[in-house]
Formats: C-alpha cells, sequence, structure tokens
C-alpha cells in the first residue's frame, strides 16, 4: 500500500510498522520441557511489551513500539500451538533428543552440548538444535562411536 493512502508520517514509518513475519522451521517443533516454559515465558513478555506499546499517547510512536511485539506474539503463539513436549530420555546409552552429549574431535577438543528443540538451541550455552548437523550425526550414537561431521569426525565421550 502507498504511504499516501496512510497517516504514517513516512515510507519509513511504515516499513518500522510493519514487520514481516518470524520465518517457521518446516521441522516438527519438537521442545524439552524447559523449551516449553521459556516459549511461554518468552510470549508472556511479547505480550507485556505490546500492551506497554499500547499506553504510548503518539500514534506511531504507538505503531512503532506495537510492531515487534505484534510480530514476536504471533511467532510465538504459533510455536507453542505447534509444540510436541519430548520427555526426558529414559536411557543414556544412545544419543536422543535432549540427551547431553560429549565429545571429542580429531583436533582435541572436547565439546558438551545438550540436543533441543530449535527455539531452545543456543551453543554459546551448550545447546544445539536436533536438526543441526552435529546433532543429526550423533543421534542413535553410543558411547565410543565414532560419526562424521562435515570433514570433522567426532567420537563420543559421555552421554548422560
Amino acid at each position: 500500500m502507498s504511504v499516501a493512502f496512510t497517516k504514517e508520517e513516512s515510507a519509513e514509518t511504515a516499513s518500522e510498522t510493519l514487520l514481516p513475519d518470524r520465518p517457521i522451521s518446516p521441522h516438527p517443533n519438537l521442545v524439552t520441557e524447559t523449551g516449553l516454559q521459556a516459549l511461554q515465558g518468552q510470549l508472556q513478555a511479547a505480550r507485556e511489551a505490546y500492551e506497554a506499546a499500547q499506553a504510548i499517547d503518539d500514534v506511531n510512536e504507538k505503531r512503532r513500539q506495537s510492531a515487534a511485539p505484534l510480530r514476536d506474539i504471533r511467532y510465538l503463539a504459533e510455536r507453542l500451538r505447534t509444540a510436541q513436549l519430548v520427555a526426558a530420555p529414559s536411557s543414556s546409552e544412545t544419543v536422543a533428543f535432549g540427551s547431553t552429549v560429549t565429545f571429542s574431535r580429531a583436533d582435541g577438543r572436547v565439546q558438551t552440548y545438550r540436543i533441543v528443540g530449535e527455539d531452545e538451541a543456543d551453543p554459546k550455552a551448550g545447546s544445539i538444535s536436533f536438526v543441526s548437523p552435529v546433532a543429526r550425526s550423533l543421534m542413535g550414537k553410543a558411547v565410543g562411536d565414532v560419526v562424521g561431521a562435515g570433514a570433522q569426525e567426532l567420537e563420543i565421550v559421555a552421554i548422560a
């Protein structure tokens, strides 16, 4: 829609208030209990941010401040609607969704990651998505197995 037909001050203002939706992954939306709680908390925070934006008197500023929370509310509501809660693994004999796996690389580095859903994955905090190449190569394997991950080989050292 042309800016001429809106009450926005400029094309820049219009683009700030019409944010595109966050992309939804085509993969099943598997979540751990922690991941489900995190999604619920994020949705609540987005709703609070939206409510706070609604208290702004200036119409254009209200639209600007509402844009991101509205987009996040749509995304998070859909992710919660499609969430498939996966119970913690009952065994630590093989790597599964929710497992914490320690592996060594050929260069001597030892790394530990928990395999989780896409929305809760944070490699810096020690969690990777179950659809990541490393996680996919580790799934179903046991301690002592060596798997290929790209050009590297990983040896599973421990599973918790």
